[in-house]
């Protein structure tokens, strides 16, 4: 798992903050999180192959979040783009999008699918035999959504002694990758953990911006291996926090502790603060694992 934040500033563009936008690569695939403007900049200097972004994910109808999907649609589109592009979002952004591409006479020549998303319940938005996607509403001034992506577990790893000192044939490998049991020459039957390396635990990537305090996503997140949580605060700044619907860095780490996620990424912040490590210091009083998000910083995980 691999994620690139392009943007993670919240509210205007400046030169050299941009605002939120993510790359993540995960079994395969290359999901972007967020278009704000100039997103599609941001991408080529990550060095990202903009045919490989097949899905995109939409927060929320604020500009910092979406102003930039039409320039890359319609780039796309320049660029030649033949595979189909899913968009997942809120209600409002087909007519959204569709309204500048037609008043600019630049309808894309590729096939472009909205899903547009209006349950205040979490629901599965995308699936295939590799992961999942699920929404986790949030709590903002306007319907957001952040987005859950999982990993379906992977199968089993074969363990070349064991099933040599079984005497397994190879004809039984595959299934035995899949979980079922062994049988020797002799028709013994070999459980398929003596004959099999457990896989990796599924990687969980929660993404939460932007949204007020709010632990009723706990549960969605529980133990996720890294939460992107917005903190566009820090805690002298609580009222306006409350006022915006905003969370501060050490609230972020309050749903993080409480979630036991593994890794704490923080984002989203207001230009106002111009030393980002008081975010880490506030947010580590009560989270151990946190990490700033910065424009351009990549994270493997």
């Amino acid at each position: 798992m691999r994620l690139t934040i392009l943007g993670c500033f919240s509210a205007t563009p400046h030169s050299n903050k941009n605002p939120t936008a993510q790359l993540l690569e995960m079994r395969g695939h290359h999901f972007l999180i967020d278009c704000g403007e100039g997103t599609q900049v941001q991408i080529r200097k990550a060095k990202a192959k903009f045919s490989e972004i097949k899905h995109i994910f939409i927060s929320h109808l604020h500009g910092d979040h979406f102003f930039g999907l039409a320039g890359l649609i319609s780039s796309f589109r320049l660029l030649g783009r033949e595979s189909p592009l899913h968009v997942y979002g809120p209600k409002g952004i087909k007519e959204a999008i569709t309204l500048l591409l037609k008043l600019g006479n630049s309808w894309t020549n590729y096939p472009l699918h909205f899903h547009e998303l209006t349950s205040t319940e979490s629901e599965v938005v995308f699936e295939d035999d590799k992961l999942s996607v699920k929404t986790i509403p949030l709590d903002h001034r306007v319907y957001t959504n952040g987005f859950l992506f999982v990993e379906k577990e992977k199968p089993r790893k074969l363990n070349p002694k064991a099933v040599e000192a079984f005497g397994i044939d190879k004809s039984q490998y595959h299934n035995i990758k899949q979980g079922k049991d062994g049988t020797t020459t002799l028709g013994k039957p070999i459980p398929n953990t003596q004959l099999t390396f457990d896989p990796e635990p599924p990687k969980k990537y929660a993404y939460c911006s932007d949204t007020a305090y709010f632990p009723s996503i706990v549960p969605l997140i529980d133990r996720a291996t890294v939460l992107y949580h917005e903190s566009t605060f820090l805690e002298s700044h609580n009222e306006l926090a409350t006022k915006t619907k905003h969370a501060t860095a050490k609230q972020a780490a309050s749903i993080a502790q409480q979630a036991q996620v593994g890794t704490l990424i923080l984002g989203h912040y207001s230009s106002r603060y111009k030393n980002l490590e008081d975010f880490i210091t506030e947010a580590s009083k009560v989270f151990e694992n946190v990490q700033l998000g910065e424009d351009g910083k990549v994270f493997s995980f």
